[in-house]
């Protein structure tokens, strides 16, 4: 090996060796119960496990976080991610919403799995049995245009 290739080498360890010190916050934030979609609306059976294979490690408190989510830059990714989901739609802080918010949540709900936006494909490469069936699709949108129609 020459000397430019092994200088090259130990840089390249040593930057990921580094990058491991900035490590993103990956926790969960405490739950009101009360707060939980499951308290605030009726989650259908056929539904539930739906949410909870496929959406709520994004989009609600109880994210599992998995061993790669120890790793940067991949931690930093993952971290962003549930993040942004969290901000967009919480189902561990459904009540706080006022009702036109969860109407419009739910509509996109619908929308985006029928489109295939959701869950993200890098997810879904990660989390093989987080992907949806065409059954499952529907079984989303049934449940989010039967509670908007509920109002």
């Amino acid at each position: 090996m020459s000397a430019l290739r092994r200088r090259v080498n130990l840089g390249a360890i040593a930057v990921v060796v580094v990058i491991q010190a900035f490590r993103p916050s990956r926790s969960n934030p405490p739950m009101d119960v009360k707060q939980d979609i499951s308290a605030v609306m009726t989650v259908d059976a056929a539904v539930r496990p739906i949410l909870d294979r496929s959406c709520n490690d994004c989009h609600s408190n109880r994210t599992v976080w998995p061993w790669y989510s120890e790793i940067a830059p991949i931690s930093w990714l993952v971290a962003s991610d549930v993040s942004d989901a969290r901000r967009h739609m919480n189902f561990s802080e459904w009540g706080t919403y006022p009702a036109y918010k969860r109407e419009d949540l739910l509509n996109e709900a619908c929308k985006i799995v029928t489109e295939r936006d959701m869950p993200l494909l890098t997810y879904v490469i990660a989390h093989r049995e987080a992907r949806l069936s065409d059954s499952d699709r529907e079984a989303i949108c049934r449940w989010t245009k039967a509670n908007i129609e509920k109002k």
